[in-house]
């Protein structure tokens, strides 16, 4: 099945569903992760409980470590003035850095790419300017397109404040030959950033996507995969079959990896093994993971 997304054939229809309510993970709403889910919507309203745990954990050795400081302190030539408390109380039992999840992998392979190609004009949707922009920026000029203001002046970083959800700009049609859109494109029409609320507006993103492109450009994807749904106003989750339907009439699929459910990324699937179309039906076993797309524009 191929689905235009464009003119007014763009609107979702009802057969168009790939993940029905009753198809979403069976445990996600039973008693043995409601404690999970508790504690992911209190952090998402500031309140993080597992921080409060390991505070009142490590207060007492807080307490030690300080006595001992003021005890040297007393005996030190080198005098640095006493500023308020600022105790980091859970910082001990923490690793000394991520190296797992959607944007550290993406990031990291997608930079990677962007470099072995070496396009003659990088654009960019709403990425990751701590991230993805950092990387590339190190090694070439990028320009970036988001609907959120960007004040900084960045070396090798250019800016253009823009709505992606609205119709183009002509001088932004076919005007580059590498675009990348990482994690975004599941929050257009949402609300969450200040767009207008549109519950097709991912379906007018990727119709913008494809007409900034050139023909033969390359398109660096990435967007959550698992069970197709919408948690609002946070993102929507697309189901792989729904990526590849999408997808396939406009680009040549050239790799495809993607991010667990554990945050490991699975690099450079086989695009030609024989059991491809069952775990793309399951999502490669995904509820919340990261597809992650090499496109050339047909």
């Amino acid at each position: 099945m191929r689905i235009s997304i464009f003119g007014c054939g763009c609107e979702p229809r009802p057969h168009l569903c790939y993940a029905p309510t009753e198809n979403l993970r069976p445990d996600f709403y039973t008693m043995k992760t409601w404690p999970r889910r508790f504690l992911d919507r209190l952090t998402l309203l500031g309140l993080n409980l597992n921080h409060l745990r390991l505070s009142i954990k490590n207060w007492a050795a807080f307490k030690g470590d300080l006595a001992e400081f003021k005890r040297q302190q007393a005996a030190s030539p080198v005098v640095f003035a006493d500023a308020p408390l600022y105790p980091c109380l859970y910082d001990k039992d923490a690793a000394s850095g991520t190296t797992k999840g959607h944007y550290f992998a993406q990031d990291l392979l997608v930079a990677r790419k962007v470099y072995r190609n070496n396009p003659r004009r990088h654009l960019d949707i709403g990425s990751r300017v701590d991230g993805f922009i950092g990387h590339v920026a190190v090694f070439r000029e990028v320009e970036i397109l988001d609907i959120r203001p960007l004040e900084s002046d960045i070396f090798n970083v250019k800016f253009q404040c823009v709505d992606l959800s609205a119709p183009l700009p002509p001088e932004l049609t076919a005007c580059c030959d590498s675009l990348s859109c990482l994690h975004t494109l599941e929050h257009f029409g949402l609300g969450r950033y200040g767009d207008p609320i549109k519950y097709t507006g991912y379906l007018d993103g990727l119709k913008n996507l494809h007409q900034i492109l050139e023909p033969g450009g390359k398109l660096y994807f990435s967007t959550p995969m698992g069970p197709q749904r919408v948690e609002f106003n946070a993102h929507r989750v697309f189901s792989a079959r729904y990526l590849w339907e999408l997808l396939s009439p406009l680009y040549r699929i050239d790799t495809f990896s993607y991010v667990t459910e554990t945050g490991h990324l699975k690099e450079n699937i086989d695009l030609k093994t024989p059991g491809l179309p069952e775990e793309i039906d399951r999502n490669f076993g995904c509820w919340y993971g990261c597809a992650i797309f090499e496109l050339t524009k047909l």
